[in-house]
């Protein structure tokens, strides 16, 4: 942006240095005007003053023309053209291959499915399939597919979540990905960092021919919490390296290089988003952690910088424009991706999710960590999982065994929330289990609550997969992962192609958030200028975008 104007208006200095005198167009001073020249953010608008002759007097904008010497509209300030690529980092873009600093999130259990990827690969974007809570040989066959589709493309990549309670799954997943060769892994939920996540950030280390580290896979890094992302952004913990090293999961020069760069180069910071979070603010956790981005890197004296990127309440494009204003260098979406007709969701649960307002959400226990009671945000119009889990909770923190409990809680149990027996249940967790992870079954016989935990864990676990395969029977079961966002993305998608559930795709819920969120963006530097921007202007509706 560049002011050309020698003082404040009303100043003495206020004489302009140049005019801008109309062409095809006139200069425009009213709201629709101001608002229709807004939206045009691929094309230089003149900020000018009017004349004695204007309608309105202030400032209003102008296209083409041409500048000189009076007489025309005294010129206040050139705004550049405006392109979504260009929000957030464009190192992002040079750094993972894709056209926009945008990634859509790796919703569980294949909810982001293999089909979301490979669109948002073609055009450009990064996504990531949506791993957790599936078994290694459902990863393995999605990587296969991936890889067949995309080949070794840096755009697309695939889930790794913590697994405190299955660090057997957790280390076979990430050990399949590595032979893969996948070359982007986004790391959710981790507490802490294990072997399995640092072995992911290492394995690719190697040094190009000027001596500078080269990374070969890249760890995104999904946290919300500073102590958390510090682990993130600084180097892999010797012990750990050593460790890995010892054991054959590096080799020597990777675990020498991974003392000088920190774990992850890519750290998403989760705010209040569906599924696990922490209900944080982004406008808060954001800058803290930003700020202690600027810290570490002096600290360890990083060559490049860590990208922070915005995740969590992105659900319209004021929104993005928000999350980049903040500072974010990229930034991922999650639940709303779910209305796109590429999500592992049934159409059933689509329109639970079309209907959502923002006020119909609330957190309920999860089911991959139901024992230390993590919680996660789902639905709440129309379904009645929330109030179920958190029964199931209840009744996990009041007793110690399933013999404890009392004969009429049982019933009631069976009755309103599992709608089967509990022998029953148990026989199919059992099953379940002696196929995904027999350990569970062995601690499960010496330990009575983790019994009842794995049975609990029973309803919250296929509470998601009945709502992925559309069980009518079981709709007011469906668990639904969102946040308010959600709501909002509603309200704004209303009426347009993005309501239609045959039009609504990942790449045009991409496209729209990002052409929005330049539109929102140019509006405010409008205003930077004293330009009165309309309400109309930061209102952007959805279309057809190529």
């Amino acid at each position: 942006m560049t002011t050309v104007e020698s003082g404040a208006p009303g100043t003495a200095a206020d004489a302009p240095l140049v005019c801008w005198r109309p062409g095809a167009e006139t200069a425009v001073f009213d709201p629709p005007g101001l608002a229709a020249l807004t939206a045009r953010v691929r094309e230089p608008v003149h900020v000018v003053r009017g004349g004695p002759g204007d309608r309105a007097a202030g400032y209003g904008l102008a296209v083409g023309g041409s500048l000189g010497p009076g007489p025309g509209h005294p010129l206040v300030g050139l705004v550049p053209p405006l392109y979504p690529e260009w929000l957030g980092d464009r190192g992002f873009a040079e750094a993972h291959g894709t056209r926009f600093p945008y990634v859509a999130g790796e919703m569980a259990n294949g909810i982001a499915t293999t089909r979301m990827v490979v669109a948002l690969a073609r055009a450009r974007l990064l996504g990531f399939f949506g791993a957790a809570g599936l078994g290694a040989d459902r990863v393995e066959r999605a990587v296969v597919e991936l890889t067949s589709a995309l080949g070794t493309a840096p755009n697309w990549g695939v889930n790794l979540i913590h697994s405190p309670g299955e660090p057997r799954l957790e280390w076979q997943v990430a050990d399949l990905l590595l032979r893969h060769r996948v070359r982007r892994i986004s790391a959710s939920a981790f507490m802490e960092l294990t072997p399995a996540v640092v072995r992911c950030a290492a394995a690719g280390l190697r040094l190009d021919g000027a001596g500078r580290v080269v990374r070969d896979i890249h760890v995104f890094a999904k946290v919300s919490r500073r102590e958390v992302a510090e682990r993130f952004m600084s180097p892999a913990p010797e012990a750990l390296v050593d460790a890995l090293v010892r054991d054959g999961g590096l080799t020597a020069e990777q675990g020498r290089l991974a003392r000088r760069v920190p774990v992850a180069e890519d750290v998403t910071v989760e705010a209040d988003s569906g599924g696990h979070t922490d209900n944080r603010p982004l406008s808060v956790v954001l800058p803290e952690l930003l700020a202690l981005r600027d810290t570490l890197a002096a600290r360890y004296g990083y060559t490049r910088p860590v990208r922070v990127g915005a995740a969590g309440g992105l659900g319209t494009p004021g929104a993005v424009a928000g999350a980049f204003a903040l500072g974010a260098a990229y930034v991922v979406t999650g639940s709303v991706n779910q209305l796109a007709v590429e999500s592992g969701v049934s159409a059933d649960a689509r329109q639970l999710l079309a209907a959502a307002g923002v006020t119909d959400v609330a957190m309920a226990p999860a089911a991959d960590m139901f024992e230390q009671g993590v919680r996660v945000q789902v639905l709440t119009r129309n379904t009645l999982f929330a109030a179920r889990a958190g029964r199931l909770y209840d009744t996990y923190r009041r007793y110690r065994s399933l013999d404890e409990v009392p004969a009429d809680t049982r019933r009631r149990l069976e009755r309103e929330v599992f709608g089967a027996g509990l022998d029953e249940v148990w026989a199919d967790t059992e099953r379940f289990w002696r196929l995904r992870d027999p350990g569970q079954l062995d601690r499960a016989a010496r330990d009575p609550r983790h019994r009842m935990a794995l049975v609990f864990r029973w309803y919250v676990g296929n509470s998601s997969r009945w709502a992925i395969e559309g069980r009518p029977e079981r709709r007011t079961d469906y668990q639904l992962w969102a946040g308010p966002s959600l709501g909002a993305f509603n309200d704004w998608a209303r009426g347009s192609l993005l309501a239609d559930p045959a039009r609504c795709t990942v790449t045009q819920i991409a496209l729209n958030l990002l052409e929005g969120a330049a539109v929102v963006t140019r509006a405010h530097q409008l205003r930077t200028f004293g330009v009165p921007v309309p309400g109309a202007a930061l209102s952007f509706r959805p279309r057809e975008l190529a």
